[in-house]
């Protein structure tokens, strides 16, 4: 990823492969790529409300797996908790990231 602009001297984050997060103090841009086989991104199957934030859960390799994810994260994110947690379904997940991303 040569030759790529670092917004205020942040540095850019990669995600899964080709993925990329620009982080600017204002806010944040996210590019997500999907590439057949990749197993970075996961159908999130539910979620379950906790005192400082949201756990959200995923099968992976027939296992229920989950992450954690504090209420100013997902604020950062532009994510709605009250719809994670009705909608747990309409989500995807990359614990490698910590990110969460509204499915399309």
């Amino acid at each position: 990823m040569q030759g790529l602009i670092k917004p205020y001297g942040r540095k850019p984050v990669t995600l899964c492969n080709d993925s990329l997060i620009l982080l600017s103090p204002v806010r944040a841009v996210t590019f997500i790529t999907s590439h057949p086989g990749s197993n970075c991104m996961h159908d999130v199957v539910s979620s379950k409300k906790m005192e400082n934030g949201i756990v959200v859960f995923w099968e992976e390799k027939g296992e229920k797996t989950y992450e954690s994810f504090n209420y100013s994260e997902l604020i950062d994110m532009k994510i709605n908790a009250l719809d994670l947690l009705e909608r747990p379904k309409s989500y995807k997940v990359d614990k490698d990231a910590h990110t969460l991303i509204v499915k399309k």
